[in-house]
Order: C-alpha cells, then sequence, then structure tokens
C-alpha cells in the first residue's frame, strides 16, 4: 500500500533533521493533539530557524513515492522548511475547517510562507473550499508566489474550469514564466485556449517581439480542431507562424 503524503513528508524530514528530529517529532504530536491555532503559527514561524532552509532534494526514488502518493505531485524544488510547513499544517486538528485556517495562514504570510502554503495544495482536504484563496494567489504580483500554483502543481489541471485555467496560462506568459513545468498543459489543452495563444502571438510577432517555443504545446493539443484548423491556416497564410511550430 503507497504511504500517504503526510508519511512521506515525515519520513523524509525526519531522516534529514539529523539532532533536529526530536523536535520536530514533538512539534507533530502536539499539533495532532488539536491544540490552539497559535501553536501552528508558533511551529511555521520556527521551522526555517529550527530546520532550516536548505533543499529538500529529493532522490528518483522518493519522486516516486510521492507520484504514487498523489499523482502529479511533483516536490521537486521544495525546501526542508517548506515541507515541514505543509506537513505542520497536514497534521494540524484545529476546531475551524481546515479553509478558514488556510485563508488566516496565506493573509499573514509573508513571500516564502505562501509559496510553501501553495505549493501544498494537491494535498490539502476539501479543495474545492480553497477556490477563492488560490485565486488571490494567481493575481500576486511575485511570480515565484504564481508559479507556485501555475508550476508542478496538479491542483489546477484537476480543479479549475476552462475559464480559470485558460487565465491562468495567459497570465504565465504575461508575467514571463515558462509554460513547460504547468502540470497538465497539454491533457487541459481547449479550442479556447487556443484561440487565445494564436491571438497572442500574433499580436507578439507583428510588433516583432519573439513568441516562446511552449506555447504551441497546447495549440498542437487541439490542431484538429476545425475552428483551431481554422485560426492555424489564418496565421499560416500571414507568416504568424511557420508550419514546424505546429506540426
Amino acid at each position: 500500500m503507497a504511504n500517504s503524503p503526510e508519511t512521506l513528508l515525515k519520513s523524509w524530514l525526519l531522516s534529514r533533521a539529523e539532532e533536529r528530529s526530536a523536535w520536530l517529532e514533538a512539534q507533530l504530536r502536539q499539533l495532532e493533539a488539536g491544540g490552539p491555532e497559535r501553536d501552528l503559527h508558533i511551529f511555521l514561524g520556527q521551522a526555517p530557524r529550527v530546520l532550516g532552509k536548505a533543499m529538500l532534494d529529493l532522490s528518483p526514488a522518493e519522486m516516486e513515492q510521492a507520484e504514487t502518493a498523489r499523482p502529479g505531485w511533483t516536490p521537486s524544488g521544495w525546501s526542508v522548511d517548506g515541507a515541514a510547513r505543509v506537513l505542520g499544517l497536514l497534521v494540524y486538528r484545529g476546531t475551524r475547517s481546515f479553509a478558514e485556517t488556510f485563508k488566516d495562514l496565506r493573509r499573514t504570510s509573508d513571500a516564502a510562507e505562501m509559496i510553501a502554503l501553495y505549493r501544498g495544495l494537491p494535498l490539502y482536504p476539501d479543495p474545492d473550499s480553497l477556490h477563492f484563496e488560490v485565486g488571490e494567489g494567481l493575481r500576486s504580483n511575485l511570480r515565484p508566489v504564481f508559479e507556485a500554483i501555475a508550476h508542478r502543481n496538479p491542483f489546477p489541471r484537476d480543479h479549475f474550469d476552462d475559464h480559470r485555467w485558460n487565465h491562468m496560462v495567459l497570465k504565465a506568459l504575461f508575467v514571463g514564466s515558462s509554460l513547460t513545468p504547468i502540470t497538465g498543459l497539454e491533457a487541459r489543452a481547449n479550442p479556447e485556449l487556443a484561440r487565445i495563444l494564436i491571438d497572442y502571438a500574433r499580436e507578439r510577432r507583428a510588433a516583432g517581439r519573439p513568441v516562446t517555443d511552449d506555447l504551441w504545446i497546447p495549440v498542437r493539443a487541439v490542431r484538429d480542431d476545425p475552428a483551431v484548423r481554422e485560426e492555424l491556416d489564418r496565421a499560416l497564410t500571414d507568416g504568424i507562424l511557420t508550419t514546424k511550430e505546429v506540426a
């Protein structure tokens, strides 16, 4: 039987905590006991100072464990303190709903805390209750916060409707963020997104500006749709794209 994400995070952190493992285990037991929410805030604040901010640096086998525990969960690039923050939030048994606790944490967090909170999205309970807070993250002017949701995170793939999905992809282009790390970029391709991206490419090239190659990944995925094919043929005729880009 596959381990849960909570079990994996605890195992990974304890294996790296060394002499600080006793502190971590004691803190987790206290959070699991369901004490005041202040305990959770204190743990989240202390985690970087006690455990450090080194990269979690998971092995290929550990990454496979993550995928087995939660398909699409890719904790590459996670830090030790970030993983501890997600774990603390997962194990905490408070009196309020998870969404209410998450909302307060998000509103009082600094950038590093916010990045950790959003990276944990695919692991949290009751995901439909988090849509407003996720929207706030997508509107962030801080690219790393936006990318904590958009990159290597299956939450958008699994829970966004096409409108929100398309808006996220387009914003990634506007903020200079790569599309390739978006989980489900091909699987969630849709004709409306393809039209938006073709129009975006048309405007960029008309202004003599470059178009990133990964823009064409979701376009190619739906190129056989009649409406998309018509748009592509028009763009080819106008010299906006080449046959190689959508082959």
